[in-house]
């Protein structure tokens, strides 16, 4: 933008960093990365920065936590160049990806739902049940995904005698889709495996039922994140003129 954007107040790089608890350091760094307008220089060479700059580490401190590091980075450098649609395009994705998030929430809360308390792991009985490669093709995921999780103790398929192949029952598919909904929600292998146990012993669902009001904080906690990151954003947009 134009230098009438930089005139009024000066601030200096320290004034910048104890307003936002921030380092000097670290201001020098936003404004390199583009998160912050360029600054002007003295003659001596020293970055002076204005309230405009004050409004840009405002609107991306807020934006971090309802959008992430990357993409609230991604925002202040296309507001910066000027490309407003761009910037808006990219706050409209993360709402999407929030939206898409909370209805992975419902379908691993309906997952849960149709959970059969007693259900064996594992037909005792039976040439039925599914391979690895159409299962994984069903759930999106490559083999090695599923192999993975049986590494992790997520899936324990039983193996034919035959072949040797891998055979996944009807809890065994429950258990992949619960475990594919888990970690499109976040949560790692080694956070989901006690779940899955919980499951396969039907010895209680409170700490599915507690992981799951965890996951409903975290998500209103994002999308209220996202609100003042907005309020902010739009703060910056005006002081851009």
């Amino acid at each position: 933008m134009g230098r009438n954007l930089q005139s009024g107040e000066r601030l200096r790089p320290i004034d910048l960093a104890r307003r936002h608890g921030l380092s000097t350091q670290a201001v020098r760094n936003y404004e390199q990365a583009g998160i912050l307008p360029p600054a002007d220089r003295t003659p001596h060479g020293y970055r002076t920065y204005t309230p405009l700059h004050a409004h840009a580490l405002d609107a991306f401190l807020a934006l971090v936590p309802g959008h992430g590091h990357a993409t609230a980075t991604a925002i202040m450098r296309t507001v910066n160049r000027g490309e407003t649609d761009e910037a808006l395009r990219l706050v409209d994705e993360s709402h999407a990806r929030l939206l898409d998030d909370r209805r992975t929430l419902r379908a691993v809360e309906s997952a849960l739902d149709d959970l059969v308390p007693g259900t064996e792991p594992h037909p005792s009985s039976g040439s039925g049940g599914t391979l690895i490669g159409p299962l994984a093709h069903e759930l999106g995921i490559r083999p090695a995904t599923l192999r993975k999780w049986e590494r992790a103790g997520l899936v324990n398929p039983r193996r034919d005698p035959l072949t040797g192949y891998r055979v996944y029952g009807e809890a065994d598919e429950r258990d992949a889709r619960l475990a594919r909904q888990l970690r499109r929600g976040g949560y790692l292998l080694e956070q989901i495996a006690p779940f899955i146990a919980q499951v396969r012993s039907a010895g209680g669902l409170e700490p599915l039922e507690a992981a799951l009001h965890d996951w409903h904080a975290r998500l209103s906690a994002r999308g209220r994140a996202m609100l003042t990151g907005a309020a902010a954003l739009d703060a910056y947009l005006g002081a851009r003129g």
